[in-house]
């Protein structure tokens, strides 16, 4: 089985492995205790968090351990919030940020608090200026990811904190896909990353608060790590994620390098050997490892199952894959396809010859699953009969809809406009890209008697 889901969880690093085992033995006690035992496990603590600030480029006792990377994420934004209250209550993230830090953003609005979300381009990337022009006097905390987790795209980290430096703004940096190939650059505030992204054991996150920042922690008071994480330690996990980062940045440029070439031949060669797919995100500012693409007229959950029968374990931001069967927030914010979205993240070590396999495996897997929905082919044109068309697909989910219009568009002549009738959310995303992918022009929307009804006028 080829696992290619890295940017989920990164399988566990051998040097990680062994520090686990290590610390099993000599990490039980209590560091808080002054006894023989419960100063070997201050040691490997204290040992523990100056590798990890030093893999981050911050001071040791500016960095605490966490539970996992969502509370680092939440402490730090409410953290950091609380201990700007006097300036006000506004917050400023990104359209694509991971969904920690947006459900973050939604209690803190819930509780009173204002937010603006800064859009990004199609590439899934901001504008700086953007993060600009969204500052007020009464920001309190702006927010940004180091590199997007569904589609790889590097964020301008350091461009957006000096600009929210000048204005004198705290950035929390969400640096969980990137620490692990390196620091993250700029004069950025608050931190949060998990160690099981880059190869250490899950239930530990990392939050730095930089000396200068005005942070209050939220919760009941605790002794233990600054008191911005309470609870007992799990040390031997913390051993071994920072062995874990130790390691692994070690290694980085060399695995970073074998990844680039691997992903470059995906990002290249799907797009010839499967008809009808949008490869998304940027091709040179993104992660290593990460590639992702979109293919029309295709059920992205039966597309995973095909994948995972044929021996790869990819993941996917389709709506399809959703048990709420919403479009992905990352792809809809981006304006690309959804349906058949498929992300391949791989772990270093990757052999060429397990993506070679995938390149061979994919377009039939898409195909089968093409034919069982009965998709047009890539090259089926109907004669030009007349007149305006209505598809009704209501009821009838991802991608469906797309489906249908890709069947009667030729029955319109150049100018006519074919109206599709569905009430799945994808369809406000997916419609309108599947006119760009295929040089139609998309008209808008309007309400219906059931749903909404979305205008395709035929232009090719």
């Amino acid at each position: 089985m080829a696992y290619f889901d890295a940017a989920s969880a990164v399988p566990l690093h051998p040097v990680a492995r062994q520090a686990l085992q290590a610390s099993l033995d000599e990490g039980w006690a209590d560091p808080a205790r002054l006894y023989r035992e419960g100063r070997r496990a201050r040691m490997l603590l204290d040992a523990a968090r100056e590798a990890a600030a030093e893999a981050v480029g911050c001071r040791a006792d500016e960095l605490v351990f966490t539970p996992s990377g969502t509370r680092a994420v939440h402490s730090g934004v409410a953290g950091a919030l609380a201990g700007r209250r006097r300036v006000g209550a506004h917050l400023i993230v990104s359209a694509v940020e991971h969904s920690s830090v947006l459900h973050a953003a939604e209690v803190h609005e819930a509780g009173g608090g204002t937010v603006t979300q800064v859009p990004v381009d199609r590439t899934g990337a901001v504008d700086p200026a953007a993060y600009a022009a969204a500052l007020r006097g009464d920001t309190a905390l702006a927010c940004l990811q180091s590199a997007n987790h569904e589609v790889g795209t590097e964020q301008p980290v350091a461009e957006v904190a000096e600009i929210c430096r000048t204005a004198g703004v705290p950035l929390l940096v969400d640096a969980a896909q990137s620490l692990g190939w390196g620091k993250v650059p700029g004069d950025w505030s608050v931190l949060a990353a998990s160690a099981h992204k880059w190869g250490g054991p899950s239930g530990v996150g990392l939050l730095v608060v930089r000396k200068g920042a005005r942070f209050a922690p939220q919760g009941p008071g605790d002794e233990r790590e600054s008191g911005r994480a309470p609870g007992f330690e799990n040390l031997p996990a913390i051993v071994a994620a920072a062995a874990s980062l130790r390691a692994v940045r070690a290694e980085a440029a060399e695995d970073a390098a074998r990844l680039r070439e691997l992903t470059e031949r995906i990002r290249t060669r799907v797009p010839d050997l499967v008809p009808d797919v949008e490869v998304v995100g940027d091709p040179v500012r993104r992660l290593p490892g990460t590639v992702t693409f979109s293919c029309l007229y295709v059920d992205g959950e039966t597309l995973l199952h095909g994948l995972d029968r044929a021996g790869f374990s990819v993941s996917s931001g389709s709506s399809c894959t959703s048990s709420t069967l919403m479009p992905s927030h990352v792809l809809k914010a981006m304006g690309v396809l959804s349906e058949g979205n498929v992300r391949v993240s791989l772990p270093p070590g990757t052999p060429p010859e397990d993506v070679e396999r995938f390149l061979e495996v994919l377009p039939g897997t898409v195909a089968a699953v093409r034919e069982r929905l009965g998709a047009p082919a890539a090259t089926e044109a109907a004669p030009e009969n007349g007149g305006d068309l209505v598809v009704d697909a209501i009821g009838r989910r991802c991608p469906v809809p797309v489906i249908e219009l890709a069947k009667v568009i030729g029955d319109v002549p150049v100018g006519g406009t074919v109206r599709v009738l569905s009430d799945d959310e994808a369809a406000r995303l997916d419609i309108p890209a599947w006119c760009e992918m295929r040089g139609q022009e998309y008209v808008g929307e309007e309400p219906a008697e059931e749903g909404t009804a979305y205008l395709v006028r035929r232009s090719a």
